[in-house]
């Protein structure tokens, strides 16, 4: 009777164990940024990669609506927010495990050379959950 009750005991703690469902928290990561010189203004290239999204499953598709913003820091710490929002949205045939969200932007002559930090700020619009990413640029005249 003793050890009947044991393993009861641990075959409980094995179940709510496993039953847990994982919960997955909305990340952005692997943020990066390019700036190429175009003569009188520079062009600006920028990733991150997102996860932890829900996900639609409809007629054999998953999608997902992500929204970003896309802040830009200066090298006088000068910070203009909302440069890029954009709401996107992703469908694949099978269960995306991340994704990518890319910007492309111009900054005039007016933008001194210098380190910029561009700040992504994303948002699953079927949860409202949050998550940033960063990473700094440079514009430069080598």
């Amino acid at each position: 009777m003793k050890y009947s009750f044991i393993i009861f005991t641990l075959c409980l703690f094995l179940f709510s164990a496993c039953s847990k469902k994982k919960e997955v928290k909305l990340t952005a990561y692997n943020a990066t940024a390019f700036a190429y010189d175009l003569g009188n203004s520079w062009e600006v290239d920028a990733t991150t990669r997102v996860k932890g999204f829900v996900q639609k499953e409809e007629s054999n598709m998953f999608s997902a609506s992500l929204a970003y913003d896309i802040n830009l820091i200066t090298p006088k710490n000068d910070t203009l927010k909302s440069l890029i929002s954009k709401v996107v949205d992703k469908s694949e045939k099978e269960k995306m495990s991340d994704t990518g969200l890319e910007a492309q932007f111009d900054l005039d002559s007016t933008y001194s050379y210098g380190t910029y930090k561009l700040l992504w700020n994303v948002k699953d619009v079927a949860t409202n959950d949050t998550a940033s990413a960063s990473t700094n640029f440079k514009l430069s005249s080598e």
